[in-house]
């Protein structure tokens, strides 16, 4: 599994496929907070918050982490590289784990720039440092495990075509859905007595959730679990696909 890391990381910054994540997440988060004038911009708002950051981030990753993703299994079906990988002693679980903890680590690297925003807010404030400090923690803990789950997302549909386009708009829907559609359809009021549960089953209540700055284990084994069954997904995807080509 660490060889796969390994060659991933490698990968994404030999080309210019991890700089443009972490230049595109920062410098539209910069362009929204401090330039474009809106209900967004910290100086027009004249309250020294991060709310902005946590609210555009997850529309970012929404985009950018299946650019990140869309590569890992497409592109080695696409090359033929697949089948040698899946020889090679390591297991199916090895290879998707690696590729998915690379891009976990990309998210990871690309968020660490934010503290110039938390330094400008900590200035800011009428009162310096006076922020909801344990909000901010816990809407990055949120933020990254959010990104974690779009990885997996992202994997399982890179698992499902040897197309990058394709496995790019296949996670781009798939993370959108799981991101709000359960929002929508608990707005429709078809379930009444079902409303709470099926809003639970989106991210975006969890993440909701963790950004006041209580970390419940409810939503830690929700993220944890959400992302294991994608995973597995894309385990099962790959493993069909060798047993049809054997």
């Amino acid at each position: 599994m660490y060889a796969v890391l390994r060659k991933e990381i490698t990968g994404f910054f030999s080309s210019l496929t991890g700089y443009v994540v972490i230049v595109v997440f920062l410098l539209a988060n910069s362009l929204i907070m401090w330039v474009m004038p809106g209900q967004w911009n910290v100086l027009d708002s004249g309250y020294a918050g991060l709310d902005t950051l946590f609210v555009i981030s997850p529309w970012l990753f929404l985009f950018l982490v299946p650019a990140v993703t869309m590569r890992m299994f497409a592109e080695e079906k696409r090359q033929g590289t697949l089948e040698l990988l899946m020889s090679r002693p390591l297991s199916e679980r090895s290879v998707i784990y690696g590729k998915f903890l690379a891009s976990v680590v990309l998210v990871f690297i690309s968020l660490i720039p934010s503290i110039v925003f938390i330094i400008s807010i900590w200035i800011l404030g009428e009162t310096p440092g006076n922020f909801d400090h344990g909000g901010t923690a816990g809407s990055f803990i949120g933020l990254f495990l959010l990104a974690a789950v779009y990885a997996s997302i992202g994997l399982f549909a890179s698992s499902l075509t040897d197309n990058q386009v394709v496995a790019f708009i296949i996670a781009i829907v798939l993370c959108f859905f799981i991101w709000t559609g359960f929002d929508y359809i608990s707005s429709l009021n078809v379930l009444s007595k079902a409303d709470e549960f099926i809003v639970r089953l989106g991210i975006n209540e969890h993440y909701r959730s963790i950004s006041r700055g209580v970390i419940d284990s409810a939503d830690i084994v929700y993220y944890l679990l959400v992302t294991i069954i994608f995973n597995e997904a894309t385990r099962l995807s790959l493993l069909s696909k060798n047993r049809k080509k054997a």
